[in-house]
């Protein structure tokens, strides 16, 4: 007999399943909407949200007159989004790009081939390249608009001024060291978007305004650095020197007008200069002054009392100090020279001798006067304090060498600081770079003048500038600095040159300092040139580019001749 099947039983079983059933999915429903929801909501939302930095516009750099030398371009950046392009097109909008942004197709096809990435930067271009390329409406192909950084005179004071990195953030020089105040503060948008990046309309939209970067106007003046570095690298060249520097300062003021160095960074192409290049030498490279201290030693002994300008030394053209026998800066029979005509003819012995009535400790204090063992404090990236030995710890000979500028060791501004305290009355004005900033409005604020302090007195500094005028007249060694025309206070330098590589003291180091009109001192000028291989002097290789950038500042500040006569200034005794 057939059996039929119960219906009551197959009912409450297919009621049982479904009740199973709709249990599983109500209990996943609670889960999702009720258990994780906050989880699920937030991971929804960073789907969706999209947050993107707006860059703050960085501030320019520029020289005294408001003149450009670095300074912010607008740009845009042309990006992939792989994942949107279809398979099918990517054949298309590689060929496009490559050939509207000059790349190998190869290239960009490489960039679309992972269809995982959303964002993937091509190139970055100007405005009107990237609305051509955005008129071809390619899918997945985008704009962001970016800052560049651009130097307008290429290698125009590039070790002073510095580089920025890709990222935009100061790598070197004044870019690095005054990175927090040009950089401004970086703004912030965020808006929805869908699965392709396009945006949801009547979602929400934030957005932080970027401050954009101050700008830094500096002391410098273009037309005197151009004209210092020009004629510092023509030196350089054809000496075959190794490196070279040439500072120009205002007297008065203690601004630096020209920081110029040879070789110099070109700041449009910096990625491809060696590390050593970067660096500003003319305020981080030391080296042994040698004559040029002289000026130091002779103010140091006029201060004390013990000599006077008239005073005679009887030189020979060696000295026995400790246990070495020191010559002169050049051989000669044995003279009667004034204390004028020692600095002037730039006697070590005489001036060994002049030393030795000043006493090591008061010498070592006058150093520390004029600035030597510190830091200038001029604002510039990378100042060296350069080394000065405590009086104490001098060796025999030391007490001799140190008076003539070797046994210590300085920095080209450290000179030039010098001769800017003699040609300012005894009066030394901390040196600067910067002449002040603007605000976000665009309002100028100077900087605070540079620190006034008397180093020697006035009667004092007219002695040493009279005796530096004698050193640049037919009887000194300076004559290749004379100015036509104008009253010029210089001194030469030669010393001896210190080399890690060698160990020991190879090559020299030639140097000039001066300022002009010696009666009325309004600039000075300083030329240094390491490791000369056609010739070594300083009255001969860096004696003519202080000329050169002098008669060219004087000329291009409109500074007259001052139509005076210098007074005349016993040499040898008996004259």
């Amino acid at each position: 007999m057939l059996r039929l099947g119960n219906p009551g039983r197959r009912i409450n079983i297919g009621l049982i399943a479904m009740i199973f059933v709709l249990s599983v999915f109500a209990g996943r429903l609670v889960q999702l909407q009720g258990l994780d929801s906050k989880v699920y909501a937030t991971e929804a939302a960073k789907q969706r949200v999209q947050g993107e930095k707006i860059p703050a516009r960085r501030g320019s750099i520029t020289d005294v007159n408001g003149h450009e030398l670095a300074l912010t371009v607008e740009a845009r950046e042309i990006f992939l989004d792989p994942a949107v392009v279809e398979p099918a097109q990517r054949e298309k909008v590689a060929a496009t790009l490559a050939a509207e942004l000059g790349m190998a197709k190869d290239q960009v096809a490489a960039k679309l081939a992972d269809g995982r990435k959303r964002y993937v930067p091509v190139a970055t271009v100007t405005p009107t390249q990237a609305g051509k390329i955005l008129r071809h409406k390619l899918e997945g192909v985008g704009s962001k608009h970016k800052y560049l950084r651009d130097y307008p005179g290429g290698d125009l004071a590039g070790t002073l001024l510095g580089f920025v990195g890709d990222d935009g953030n100061g790598l070197s020089g004044l870019e690095l060291l005054h990175d927090r105040l040009l950089a401004g503060r970086d703004g912030e948008q965020v808006i929805e978007t869908g699965a392709k990046g396009q945006r949801i309309p009547m979602t929400r939209s934030t957005r932080r305004t970027p401050v954009d970067g101050r700008d830094v106007r500096l002391t410098i003046d273009r037309d005197i650095q151009w004209a210092a570095q020009k004629t510092i690298a023509e030196q350089v060249a054809a000496t075959g020197a190794r490196t070279g520097s040439a500072i120009v300062m205002d007297v008065q003021t203690g601004q630096v007008l020209a920081a110029a160095n040879a070789p110099e960074l070109d700041l449009k192409n910096w990625e491809a200069a060696p590390a050593e290049n970067w660096v500003n030498r003319a305020v981080a490279d030391v080296f042994e002054p040698g004559s040029t201290n002289k000026v130091i030693t002779a103010a140091a002994a006029l201060e004390s009392g013990a000599v006077r300008p008239e005073t005679v030394f009887t030189v020979k053209d060696e000295i026995r100090c400790a246990d070495r026998v020191l010559r002169d800066s050049h051989p000669h029979p044995t003279e009667r020279l004034t204390f004028s005509g020692v600095v002037a003819t730039s006697s070590n012995v005489g001036t060994i001798l002049a030393a030795e009535k000043v006493g090591d400790r008061k010498l070592h204090e006058m150093l520390r006067r004029f600035g030597f063992g510190s830091k200038p404090g001029a604002g510039f990236y990378g100042e060296e304090a350069g080394l000065l030995p405590s009086w104490e710890d001098w060796s025999g000979s030391q007490r001799c060498t140190i008076a003539y500028g070797q046994g210590i060791s300085v920095t080209a501004l450290q000179t030039a600081s010098v001769y800017q305290t003699i040609a300012n009355g005894g009066v030394r004005v901390t040196p600067s770079i910067v002449a002040g900033t603007t605000d976000e409005h665009g309002a100028f604020t100077p900087s605070a003048p540079g620190r006034q302090t008397r180093v020697v007195g006035e009667h004092t500094a007219k002695e040493v500038t009279a005796m530096l005028e004698a050193a640049v007249s037919s009887d000194g060694t300076g004559t290749m600095a004379a100015i036509d025309g104008y009253r010029v206070a210089g001194k030469t330098g030669t010393a001896m040159r210190y080399d890690a590589a060698c160990q020991g003291y190879c090559g020299y180091t030639a140097t000039f300092v001066g300022f002009a009109p010696a009666d009325k001192p309004r600039l000075v000028v300083l030329a240094v040139i390491q490791d000369p291989r056609e010739g070594h002097y300083g009255g001969e290789i860096a004696a003519p580019v202080f000329k050169k950038v002098m008669t060219f500042a004087l000329k291009s500040k409109k500074i007259p001749p001052t139509g005076t006569t210098p007074p005349p200034v016993r040499i040898r005794a008996g004259q």
